[in-house]
């Protein structure tokens, strides 16, 4: 996927102005985000896997 190319696309199509200057950082929070999608699509799921009823942060402090 062209990053840039997909991210001028969709700025474009939803009329979202792009300074510049946040185009960098833009990018990359795009690149970060199709890796970690990259990761959870390559998962392999069965019909027995269920998904969580409930996401419960843990406090840093909670953490041993």
């Amino acid at each position: 996927m062209d990053a840039e190319a997909y991210v001028d696309a969709v700025a474009a199509a939803l009329e979202l102005p792009l300074a510049p200057e946040h185009r960098p950082d833009v990018l990359r929070y795009f690149r970060l985000a199709a890796e970690m999608a990259e990761l959870v699509n390559g998962l392999s799921l069965t019909v027995h896997d269920d998904p969580a009823e409930a996401f419960m942060p843990i406090a840093p402090e909670d953490v041993a």
